[in-house]
């Protein structure tokens, strides 16, 4: 299915996608952004207002610090921060050498860096200061890491202050030795002369952790041209413009929250109210101040809005579209209405199908023919396919099958992992491992993951990483980890564990837990913990993880 299928697409959407400034990379828009409205506020982060210019010379400065470092095109960085502007210097000063921005979430903890850093060979990150310790702690087991540098989330505040802080903007400011700081860099350093030359369809602009089809997360390779392919995508499938204001709250380092607030903003010139994280007490008052009228959430942060709005008078009437995804929470019809009468209107609908292997948004929602229960149809140049997982052969509409998709978001591959990436991307086609239908108007809904991925409070959780960081535990002999439901997070992780016999009777589920809670992210470890005599395996030991879900 095809998204020449037109007529279920938006009034007023064109039917051909033209890049508002050619096929560029998205930084050499956000150059453009400063020359055409230097003063026009790109970013407010609590209130400061950062205009296009502004945000255009210490991008500029940042880049140069890091040519200064010797980083050049193809060299792999990473971003490891919560929300804030230096992300977003960071990820087009890196790119506009020509080099690799690799997101990594501040969720992870060291022994999960580690496997991370060594997998991409990253030569420098880019850190939250907050959590500079748990690059300390793996630095000698780092060899690519080149050098650090840090940031306070509250240098980049003004003195006016608009909206509520969250406690990570009240810390004191540390002082690394060893680490060079974002503020002290864009004050000291001249601006970058001029920018790498890109091949924008060929050129690797980002590396995003997945898990593909099987196995420990793996780096797929975008370039800088699916960026920009899905960014154009969305923008015109969605109507942005100029004027509009949107606000960011979803994390920046998942390729959905990059889509939505670090390139969408560039790509319409739009202002964006920045958060650290989303807070609905927060993202009310920053709605109501500054009349967000575009907004992308995950349905669980609705529903918090929801919930938090019963107690106040607020006005969200300056809302008009609210892009959404299921994760832990369906975008339903029933919340959609709740939402719309909160807000006088404002259309509520799931936002699109979409993985990292394709930069996400393979789908938009016709916004004047919504089909709750499904992803919407095919966005622009995107064919999508049901095939049948056993013979390989395309199924017709309403016929249930495996998910594969075709458009020019499509990654370049897996990077050292050339069986993953045959496994995966198939002549062009992406085989996502995913379950869905489509109807005879094109409409795709998903069904479920042929992969055994977990899917916890929207974040992608991958049995194999559980298993390899449980394994450091000195009491467990095997683990083996799979998703169960989760009223609260869609689902949780539960791990299987075969004790080291001088360990039986030793140790307590709640003890390995209390260690996997130290130890890893705060959305991965096991919420429950049962202990085996043994794990049911084929004959060459390959665990049989359908087993332990039945």
């Amino acid at each position: 299915m095809t998204s020449s299928l037109k007529k279920s697409w938006s009034q007023g959407v064109p039917e051909t996608l033209n890049y508002r400034l050619g096929e560029r990379p998205l930084h050499e828009y956000l150059i453009q952004n400063a020359i055409d409205q230097p003063r026009q506020t790109a970013y407010n982060f609590y209130g400061n207002e950062i205009s296009w210019s502004q945000l255009v010379d210490q991008t500029l400065r940042l880049a140069k610090f890091l040519q200064n470092k010797g980083v050049a095109k193809g060299d792999k960085i990473a971003l490891y921060m919560q929300n804030c502007p230096q992300y977003l210097l960071g990820h087009y000063a890196i790119q506009m050498l020509g080099a690799t921005v690799v997101p990594l979430n501040p969720m992870y903890k060291a022994s999960e860096l580690e496997y991370f850093i060594n997998e991409a060979e990253i030569m420098a990150i880019i850190s939250g200061d907050e959590l500079y310790d748990q690059i300390g702690a793996i630095k000698d087991k780092t060899p690519s890491l080149q050098f650090f540098m840090i940031t306070n989330y509250a240098d980049f505040l003004s003195e006016k202050l608009t909206l509520p802080l969250p406690e990570d903007l009240q810390g004191e400011k540390k002082a690394m030795d060893d680490a060079y700081d974002v503020l002290n860099i864009v004050d000291v350093t001249a601006p970058l002369e001029e920018t790498e030359a890109i091949d924008v369809w060929e050129d690797v602009g980002l590396m995003v952790f997945t898990s593909g089809t099987t196995g420990r997360p793996k780096a797929a390779m975008l370039t800088f041209g699916n960026a920009l392919f899905k960014t154009a995508a969305t923008a015109h499938g969605y109507q942005h413009q100029q004027e509009d204001r949107t606000l960011a709250v979803a994390p920046l380092c998942h390729i959905a929250g990059m889509v939505m607030g670090v390139n969408l903003p560039v790509y319409s010139s739009n202002s964006c109210i920045l958060l650290l994280r989303f807070d609905p007490v927060t993202a009310i008052q920053a709605i109501e101040r500054y009349r967000v009228n575009k907004l992308y959430t995950v349905a669980t942060m609705n529903a918090a809005i929801l919930n938090e709005a019963q107690s106040g008078d607020h006005d969200l009437s300056c809302l008009e579209t609210n892009f959404a995804t299921s994760f832990g929470l369906a975008v339903d019809e029933s919340l959609a209405d709740a939402w719309g009468k909160l807000t006088d209107g404002c259309l509520l609908f799931e936002a699109s199908y979409g993985l990292s292997e394709t930069h996400t948004c393979d789908t938009m929602m016709p916004m004047d023919k919504i089909k709750y229960g499904t992803c919407g149809i095919p966005t622009y140049q995107t064919d999508i396919r049901i095939v049948d997982p056993e013979t390989g052969k395309d199924l017709p509409p309403g016929r249930q099958g495996e998910i594969a998709v075709k458009n020019p978001g499509v990654f370049k591959g897996y990077l050292n992992r050339p069986e993953a990436t045959a496994a995966t991307l198939r002549q062009g086609w992406v085989f996502t491992g995913d379950i869905g239908t489509l109807d005879d108007e094109g409409y795709l809904t998903f069904n479920g993951r042929v992969k055994e991925m977990i899917k916890a409070s929207g974040y992608s959780v991958f049995p194999e990483d559980v298993e390899a960081l449980m394994s450091d535990h000195e009491a467990i002999a095997q683990v083996a980890a799979i998703g169960v439901p989760d009223s609260k997070r869609g689902e949780s992780v539960k791990a299987f564990i075969v004790l080291k016999p001088e360990y039986v009777e030793k140790v307590t589920a709640e003890a390995i837990i209390a260690w996997s809670k130290e130890h890893m992210a705060a959305y991965k470890y096991p919420r429950e913990v049962v202990f085996v005599e043994e794990l049911p395996a084929t004959s060459s030991g390959k665990v049989l993880r359908r087993l332990l879900k039945e």
